[in-house]
């Protein structure tokens, strides 16, 4: 078994990819959700938290992803969609970890901030256009699927 990618028709990078997507949707519902005063400070605390769990399981995602895409032939379709891919992630991640960076302050009073807020809107708004690019990956291209 290859690790990094894992076995033949059991890639490691989809699943990893299904929880921090889902990780960082719940920390963007957890900021609209305390922008909207729905128990401000607990939402607040769980936007946060969330943001930093995502970042964390962003590495092995990352990392596994850029397995992915170090095996591709340069030059392809393919190859040219999983660099616009990784592109939209690493940008993604980009606005998730300066949201968390000045979220901090908002975390620890209890209100996310405008600030964090709009970062965290772009972030997941490029995440989901990342995530596009990576269904068509699979959903067009077969990537990683077997015969």
């Amino acid at each position: 078994m290859d690790l990094p990618n894992g076995p033949p028709g059991h890639p490691i990078h989809p699943p990893l990819t299904d929880a921090t997507i889902g990780i960082y949707t719940a920390a963007t519902a957890f900021s609209l959700l305390s922008v909207f005063g729905v128990s401000e400070r607990n939402t607040t605390t769980a936007w946060w938290l969330a943001l930093v769990v995502g970042l964390v399981v962003t590495v092995p995602t990352a990392l596994t992803g850029l397995v992915d895409w170090l095996g591709l032939e340069r030059g392809t379709r393919v190859w040219r969609t999983a660099t616009a891919h990784l592109a939209a992630m690493v940008t993604a991640t980009v606005f998730f970890l300066l949201a968390a960076i000045v979220g901090h302050s908002g975390y620890t009073d209890g209100e996310v901030g405008t600030a964090g807020l709009v970062l965290t809107l772009v972030g997941y708004g490029v995440l989901a256009f990342g995530g596009f690019l990576g269904g068509t990956l699979v959903f067009v291209h077969g990537l990683r699927v077997l015969e």
